[in-house]
């Protein structure tokens, strides 16, 4: 019997134990947001470095950063083969609001096929499977068919602030063939797929202040700026009724969708019915003359994530609020650049601003698009391992998130990535009730342990 062969019957027999100990896994609240679970942070990298130890990896250690240490395991003991940089993170997004969880979101519990958790799809899962095809392996065959390194960050959902200058600092510590990414979805259940192209991101604060309390709006009306209002009015000048962005600039180095692209898009399964029902939104809007998939995949947008002002409490307060807040993010395609894109916003907003309130924009985060060579044999080894792992090829799209570590790996390690995603677009990532399909969770462990084998094949 071939090595696979044995591998993946033991990760079949292992079913029900990889969704207890997954179970362990998601009810660590590592909330990277909170400095409430900043405890719960580290107990969460501390538990995943366990696991690496325990499955047979290497020099397992918790690297220090100046805020969430990063695992790091390794297992080279394949001379001559190819090296795989695994990326994930062990972060979860907050749980607000927790009225609207069906359970406890760090009380995972299956649900008809489902496990429902915060981080079960994002990214907790999604790294677990992983762990579990090299647990497999090294049970069964006493080793990979490859070389990894593991590299597993807690600061993910804040941005990841100190990524980038880590991964300069390790270079050669963190030099691979190829990084494999774990942190994406399927476009629908049952239609496994391999992304090659992500949005990068622009993210923004906007205060506004008017006067230096709250007034009373019957008294002073009419004679002072309202700062929600004209908050309101500078969001209101962001988009064209086209859906097309206002600001100067922004569409100059969008690099345009090919013809070719589009047809293949056009060929991908996509009911507009089901999509509105799911999302229950009453009618779809965006950019005039591109589909779905090509507003959400290949064209950049601007949105409004938050917004706060003024009296918000039950009954009525009549009051002309001191200060207005926004938060807005603006997702990028090849080859708009982040700081390019963040300086025509702020000189936007500053010009349509007016002098009756005093202004302050603040940049919190960003990351750059990113897009992968089609036609690289990586790419091609795994749209292998997943058509065994599922019985069916995977069909090739881009995705409208940001995974700005994506772009690191590439500027600073030269090496391209493979986004080896199993996740499903319902799965309520950054919302209530995150849940994970476990047949793609099971389907995902056993593509893993092939995506090892066929990339093994390819000789560095």
């Amino acid at each position: 019997m071939d090595n696979i062969d044995k591998v993946v019957d033991f990760i079949n027999v292992q079913r029900d134990r990889y969704v207890d100990e997954l179970k362990e896994y998601l009810a660590i609240p590592s909330v990277s947001a909170l400095p409430e679970h900043q405890s719960d942070v580290r107990r969460c990298a501390e538990w995943t470095a366990a696991q690496m130890r325990q499955i047979g990896l290497q020099n397992v250690s918790l690297m220090e950063t100046p805020g969430n240490p990063i695992v790091y395991g390794e297992w080279l003991g394949a001379p001559g083969a190819p090296t795989i940089l695994f990326y994930g993170h062990y972060d979860v997004q907050p749980v607000d609001p927790v009225e609207l969880w069906e359970s406890p979101p760090f009380q995972a519990t299956v649900r008809d096929g489902e496990l429902y958790a915060r981080g079960a799809a994002d990214d907790k899962g999604q790294v677990f499977m992983h762990l579990k095809a090299v647990e497999a392996y090294m049970k069964q065959a006493g080793g990979l068919p490859v070389n990894m390194k593991l590299f597993i960050e807690g600061e993910e959902e804040v941005g990841s602030a100190h990524l980038d200058q880590f991964v300069r600092d390790h270079k050669q510590q963190l030099s691979a063939d190829v990084v494999v990414i774990s942190d994406t979805a399927m476009i629908g259940k049952g239609v496994p797929s391999l992304c090659y192209g992500l949005r990068g991101l622009v993210y923004y604060q906007i205060d506004l202040r008017g006067t230096k309390s709250d007034l009373h709006s019957g008294v002073f009306g009419g004679a002072v700026a309202n700062p929600a209002f004209v908050l309101s009015q500078i969001l209101a000048q962001m988009k064209d009724k086209s859906g097309r962005v206002k600001i100067a600039g922004f569409y100059d180095d969008v690099r345009d969708l090919t013809p070719e692209e589009r047809e293949e898009w056009k060929k991908l399964p996509f009911n507009e019915k089901a999509y509105r029902k799911e999302l229950g939104a009453p009618k779809l809007t965006g950019e005039s003359g591109y589909s779905v998939y090509e507003r959400t995949w290949g064209r950049p947008t601007f949105e409004v994530n938050g917004l706060l002002s003024g009296f918000t409490g039950e009954g009525p307060k009549t009051v002309i609020p001191a200060v207005a807040m926004a938060k807005v993010s603006m997702r990028l395609v090849p080859d708009q650049l982040p700081d390019k894109i963040g300086t025509l916003f702020e000189e936007h907003v500053r010009k349509i601003a007016p002098k009756t309130v005093e202004l302050k924009l603040t940049r919190m985060h960003g990351g750059n698009p990113w897009m992968a060579d089609f036609n690289n044999e990586y790419l091609r080894a795994a749209g292998r391992a997943i058509e065994k792992g599922f019985g069916k090829a995977p069909v090739f799209n881009r995705e409208g998130g940001s995974i700005p570590v994506v772009a690191t790996f590439q500027q600073e390690l030269g090496v391209p990535s493979v986004l080896f995603g199993v996740g499903l677009p319902d799965e309520n990532a950054h919302a209530p009730n995150e849940k994970l399909d476990l047949g793609n969770f099971h389907g995902g462990i056993i593509s893993s342990a092939h995506l090892y084998r066929e990339i093994g094949q390819l000789r560095a």
